[in-house]
């Protein structure tokens, strides 16, 4: 399996994957780790035995590479091994590694509040209210097409999200104000022959594509920068700080479960760990210690 020919064992392998509808990304993936087996084997990975998946762990281990990609690349194996070559003694030797347990790194609302004062342009806010004000990752922020709005509704529909989900969220007043702005000054030069409800927001340099979820990043640091953000933030604080500020302010994490379309309550219960506003507001058993006790009334 090289880059730059196809073998049959590659392509039978993008097949599987393609019969199985896993998105390109997903492919890439998988492709990237079974090409990293290769080059650690120096053969076909049709010809691996348990002791060099052994050994290619042990490698992984061994280097600068961060668990979760690690993790990554052992699914991908997992899929050739599994499905394209029906290797089960091979899957048995595939084990992950538990990651650590983060807290999500989030801003503050003054911060926010900054961020999108310090844009550099009416896009750029956009951008940035859509992933803050609708908890949007990125990938659903510049995949947005025109018919996903409902002004009438009040919901902007998020179409085939992470794990082939729809779902709605809200869509406030300031931000129909923003859009409607934007689309009057919006690049057009790609939209002819293109039905209205099916052109993208923000349209990319390559004719059909929208922008890449590169360019937002580019476009997020930049402004981060001029806001004065020291913290190492990355473009998908801003949906961890949209579900902990609505869950500072008292928000049912039902429903930022639903607005964020995770599958699992787990999931989006670990804002509670980040809720700054409601820990601070819990009493702590320190302070109860100084207050004086109450007398009991005696009849």
């Amino acid at each position: 399996m090289t880059s730059t020919t196809i073998t049959p064992l590659r392509q039978r392998m993008i097949e599987d994957m393609r019969a199985r509808k896993l998105s390109a990304a997903t492919q890439a993936s998988h492709i990237r780790s079974c090409r990293r087996f290769a080059a650690f084997l120096r053969r076909s990975p049709d010809t691996a035995v348990p002791e060099d998946v052994r050994r290619f762990q042990l490698h992984l281990s061994d280097s600068d590479i961060s668990i979760t990609n690690r993790n990554r690349t052992m699914t991908g194996l997992k899929f050739l091994f599994r499905v394209t070559l029906r290797r089960l003694d091979l899957v048995n030797e595939i084990y992950h590694v538990r990651e650590p347990q983060k807290i999500p790194l989030v801003i503050s609302r003054e911060e926010a509040k900054r961020l999108l004062a310090m844009a550099s342009g009416l896009k750029v806010r956009l951008l940035l209210s859509l992933a803050y004000g609708c908890g949007l990752r990125a990938s659903e922020v510049v995949r947005l097409r025109a018919g996903d709005i409902d002004s009438a509704l009040g919901i902007i529909r998020v179409v085939q999200a992470k794990g082939r989900k729809d779902r709605h969220v809200m869509l406030s007043q300031d931000l129909l104000a923003l859009l409607r702005q934007w689309w009057k000054t919006r690049p057009t030069r790609h939209d002819a022959g293109v039905p209205r409800d099916q052109r993208w927001l923000f349209p990319g340099r390559t004719p059909g594509k929208p922008m890449t979820t590169r360019q937002f990043s580019r476009l997020f640091h930049q402004t981060v920068a001029a806001a004065g953000i020291t913290k190492p933030v990355t473009l998908h604080c801003l949906r961890h700080s949209f579900a902990t500020h609505l869950l500072d302010s008292g928000t049912d994490i039902r429903h930022i479960q639903a607005l964020l379309g995770h599958r699992k309550l787990d999931t989006t219960a670990r804002y509670t760990r980040v809720a700054t506003d409601t820990i601070a507001a819990i009493d702590s058993p320190l302070g109860r210690l100084a207050k004086p006790k109450r007398r009991s009334k005696t009849a």
